[in-house]
């Protein structure tokens, strides 16, 4: 694996929603590092994917509550546990589950296992509220990826708040989460 600055050079063979997150990314000026690999099947894997990028890529959830009237992508650091019950009181919503995976594609244009931050930019109706663990927010940097699991992306945690977020007209709410046994 290697480390690259922005965008691919030839992105052809590549998902038309990989690219578009290029474009959004440079479009707004955001810069950004990339690294190309197989699909991280592993935790083994994934800490290859963190040593390449200098940062340790975010757990990503996409959640909903019972009735699949509310949607939530968590981003949360990659070595905490997620418990529900720990969620679920601080967003005043009960019974929340893992969405499908159609609901997945229906609002973020994601498939399982590339779930990211960068779907947000394709929730044009604001259906999906995202929820930043505070931990994630300490740090200087944070990694995801480009709405395909076979790519990873190092990007400024200011930059994400203050600049993406904005531009795909999604605020955050800020979730304290123990993830201890």
């Amino acid at each position: 694996m290697e480390l690259y600055n922005g965008r691919p050079e030839n992105t052809e063979g590549r998902l038309e929603r990989e690219v578009r997150t290029y474009d959004f990314l440079d479009k707004l000026g955001l810069e950004y590092q990339r690294t190309d690999h197989e699909a991280a099947n592993n935790m083994e894997a994934c800490n290859e994917i963190d040593a390449v990028l200098g940062v340790i890529i975010c757990k990503n959830l996409f959640l909903c509550n019972r009735q699949k009237t509310s949607f939530y992508l968590l981003m949360m650091p990659g070595d905490k546990k997620f418990k529900t019950k720990e969620l679920s009181s601080q967003i005043n919503s009960a019974r929340l589950s893992f969405a499908d995976p159609e609901d997945m594609l229906k609002y973020l244009d994601i498939e399982p296992g590339a779930v990211s931050i960068m779907g947000l930019m394709n929730d044009k109706d604001h259906a999906v509220q995202l929820l930043i663990d505070e931990d994630v927010l300490k740090d200087e940097y944070l990694g995801c990826h480009p709405c395909v699991c076979t790519s990873s992306l190092k990007l400024k945690t200011a930059d994400v708040v203050e600049k993406y977020l904005p531009a795909t007209g999604h605020d955050y709410i800020t979730v304290h989460l123990l993830g201890e046994d």
